[in-house]
């Protein structure tokens, strides 16, 4: 079978990559440590839900799925895997599941010899996982599998002619809870028909986050007095190119950039475009932050809570691969600006279209966008709350998934 081959020819050079690239080891070494992980730690007596992310963002998505059957069915244990370190690494010691490890690569006997260790009694695949023999075995084994918050596109493999034999493998999901109509029709025109809108999860995750954000007295000092705040969050460098210089000849706005990519020399380009008035937040105190224009976030973990401080948010990653985590900012009933690479980001077509989100393609665009702000306080609190609306509107999947499998449901703003 082509799929097969295709992943031993996958395996090999992942082998070879291993040995020049430190994140394609960890992952490597990983996932042939899986199963000494499983060996120890599966509990045969247990019943165990298996939820697959495959990196940090498909896991936020899946997080109010493990947070809620956690919180409500303590029959269950659970098992959370992934593919890529950049997930693992970060929530290797997640305390929400019972075992977390990397998924073994989908050969048929990794397959096979995964499933009788663990033997779950139903699975979710966050988004855009589709492993052939994971999925085909679990079909077999007769074990309910959902995909969560999926989302299809016509130029999907699935769609096209030749990707007509991999297209069993959605035939093997016992229903997909999808983000939009254009996905579920696309699913019927394949003869799939077990299929519910019932968008995207996250929403639901980062109303969560806002219920359990973090108060931060330095930011505060920072913050307290400003005329206004501009929160930019996951920024790189074109990004950073297209908006501090609006501010250097602003006193009226104090800046909080928190830089995707934390490295010293990230860290002193930002100071160098910035000029004097910067500090970074873990070597200043509450009283230079007062004193401070601009704030460099030079840690993890804080840039949810740190949405909170802005009365604008610009979020990074729209003038390279795409933007990152939008519904962060806008939680917080703020504008949000982002780059041009949004177009597959439903999300991001949402706050444009409610009024709540504004996409710059240049420092000209983006000028014209912060002198509005500035100049119509009105304004900026009326974008400010659409941006709020619209995440409170699209809320809720976490429980018309949970309900449609047959497990009770809490409030995920309030799982602790």
């Amino acid at each position: 079978m082509f799929y097969n081959l295709a992943i031993y020819f996958y395996l090999l050079g992942v082998a070879v990559a291993s040995f020049f690239s430190s994140k394609v080891r960890k992952m490597w070494r990983g996932e042939r440590e899986a199963f000494g992980v499983l060996k120890a730690k599966v509990d045969p007596q247990a019943k165990y839900v298996w939820v697959h992310a495959a990196s940090l963002g498909e896991f936020e998505q899946g997080r109010p799925i493990i947070e809620n059957i956690r919180a409500t069915h303590p029959e269950y244990k659970i098992l959370l895997t992934f593919f890529s370190p950049s997930g693992y690494e970060v929530r290797k010691n997640y305390e929400g599941a019972d075992i977390i490890c990397y998924l073994p690569l989908d050969t048929p006997f990794n397959a096979i010899r995964f499933l009788r260790l663990i033997r779950p009694v139903m699975a979710f695949f966050i988004k855009y996982e589709f492993w052939y023999n994971y999925l085909h075995i679990l079909k077999y084994r007769n074990i309910p599998v959902y995909s969560v918050s999926s989302i299809f596109r016509p130029d999907q493999v699935f769609f096209r002619w030749y990707g007509r034999h991999y297209a069993s493998v959605l035939h093997c999901f016992t229903h997909f809870f999808v983000q939009n109509e254009q996905s579920k029709q696309l699913l019927a025109k394949i003869g799939i028909n077990k299929v519910s809108i019932t968008g995207d999860t996250r929403f639901d995750r980062v109303l969560q986050i806002k219920a359990q954000s973090k108060r931060l007295p330095l930011v505060e000092a920072f913050a307290k007095g400003a005329s206004h705040v501009f929160v930019a969050g996951s920024s790189w460098s074109p990004d950073e190119d297209i908006f501090i210089p609006y501010f250097l000849n602003r006193d009226d706005w104090k800046v909080i950039i928190a830089p995707h990519v934390i490295s010293d020399d990230h860290l002193q380009e930002i100071e160098n475009k910035f000029g004097q008035g910067t500090v970074r937040y873990t070597k200043t105190s509450e009283s230079e932050a007062a004193d401070a224009r601009c704030l460099i976030i030079d840690c993890f973990g804080l840039l949810s809570s740190i949405y909170h401080y802005g009365e604008v948010a610009y979020v990074g990653g729209g003038f390279g691969v795409g933007i990152h985590n939008v519904l962060e900012a806008a939680v917080w009933d703020v504008p949000v600006i982002f780059g041009p690479n949004n177009k597959h980001f439903q999300e991001a077509q949402g706050l444009m279209a409610c009024g709540g989100g504004f996409e710059i393609s240049d420092s000209t665009a983006f000028n014209h966008v912060i002198d509005n702000f500035a100049d119509d306080k009105h304004y900026l609190k009326f974008c400010g709350d659409k941006a709020g609306d619209f995440v409170k509107r699209q809320a809720g999947a976490t429980e018309m998934i949970l309900s449609e499998v047959g497990l009770t449901t809490t409030d995920v703003t309030a799982v602790p």
